[in-house]
């Protein structure tokens, strides 16, 4: 029997007005080529950098002892560039990457490995591509992208969701991504807990309203976060709770929303993999990655499961007159739903629909749900619509 308790601040919206193995399929990677032993072509267009060919798997950014490999997916583009940022609030990257089509291309993937940097490192990719709208292509090389696997996201606080949706360089003001490490967070042998043998009863909750109240007794600087839902555990212990369902917590679109308001409710996702920063106390740059950890972690410990409110059917990116911020811009015409004459078909009430019956859209999907059990130690999901 399952029970679901719903928090004072938790009511679902009607509609959306607010918002592994990733290994490439076989057919995108040529036969007549080892992608181990490409030729590196990588230019940086600022300073020599220790570049190399890379591989197209796993997709995003993976960092090891020595560098970082980079691969993302993109099937039209004709040029794609790599953004090295020195700290998350830089107007300008200090490091332009352009891949070679030859050098650092396996079928539809574009690759490179990069020695000398490493977790926390900030990035993010400029594409240019055809710009026919009929075909679905939105290529758009003056908008800065955010990695459609990026697993830690900054810029929030700088971002400004107009500035990708009109002509014209988003730069300072765009999301970007951040190098995260894996396997460095101590569990201290955690992992996800089975369902209950019982009665399972789950109370359902919005991290930042469930403690933003003076009454919610949380520590003031930890009220609306991760770490001030770690102070509410002993009540959740008292009410008896076997499993906690939390509202959207991948990273989401606070602007995505009518003029002079803020999407408080999170179905609005800009990352499938990236916990939502406003959400942790920690404000650096892989603060709220390990500050989700950390909640995951206690809330085991409290044998109370952990279950994630998702949104996979559409994205912040909205329909056609929407921003430009990541899938769009890497290949609109591949992840969307699109008509007869390249326009979004509106599926999901919400501006787009990601089209899951395409291989790579719905690799991202299962990426993303593999990533925030595996890596996550999160113990279920609820799908939204």
């Amino acid at each position: 029997m399952t029970s679901i308790l719903r928090g004072r601040t938790a009511r679902r919206p009607l509609c959306c007005a607010e918002g592994g193995g990733n290994r490439p399929p076989p057919h995108a990677i040529p036969t007549d080529r080892d992608p181990t032993s490409v030729t590196p072509m990588a230019r940086d267009t600022h300073k020599q950098t220790a570049a190399s060919a890379g591989s197209p798997y796993p997709l995003g950014a993976t960092a090891t002892p020595d560098g970082v490999g980079f691969a993302v997916f993109s099937r039209h583009a004709t040029e794609v560039t790599l953004l090295l940022y020195d700290r998350p609030d830089a107007e300008q990257p200090v490091q332009q990457i352009r891949l070679d089509r030859d050098g650092n291309r396996t079928g539809d993937y574009w690759h490179v490995r990069l020695r000398g940097i490493g977790p926390g490192q900030v990035y993010a990719y400029r594409v240019a591509g055809p710009r026919d709208s009929k075909a679905g292509h939105r290529f758009d090389p003056q908008k800065v992208l955010l990695d459609p696997y990026a697993r830690a996201v900054v810029g929030l606080d700088r971002y400004q969701r107009e500035a990708a949706q009109r002509p014209g360089d988003n730069g300072p003001v765009a999301l970007r991504g951040v190098v995260t490490g894996g396997d460095d967070f101590d569990w201290e042998g955690d992992r996800p807990l089975p369902p209950s043998a019982g009665r399972e009863l789950i109370y359902e909750l919005h991290v930042s309203g469930f403690t933003a109240a003076p009454d919610s007794q949380v520590t003031p600087q930890l009220r609306g976060t991760y770490a001030g839902l770690i102070e509410k555990i002993p009540y959740l212990q008292e009410l008896g709770i076997t499993a906690v369902e939390l509202l959207p917590v991948q990273c989401f679109d606070p602007q995505d929303a009518p003029r002079g308001r803020e999407n408080y409710w999170g179905y609005s996702p800009v990352s499938f993999f990236a916990p939502h920063p406003a959400y942790a106390a920690d404000a650096s740059a892989l603060g709220p990655l390990n500050e989700f950890r950390k909640l995951v972690k206690a809330l085991h410990r409290a044998d109370i499961r952990i279950i994630l409110d998702v949104v996979y059917n559409h994205t912040a990116e909205g329909g056609d007159d929407g921003p430009v911020l990541s899938w769009r811009g890497f290949d609109s015409a591949v992840y969307y739903h699109l008509d007869a004459q390249g326009r979004d078909r509106n599926f999901s009430g919400c501006g787009n629909a990601l089209d899951a019956s395409d291989p790579v859209a719905a690799r991202l999907i299962l990426d993303s749900v593999r990533y925030w059990v595996r890596e996550m130690h999160v113990d279920g999901f609820r799908f939204d619509l």
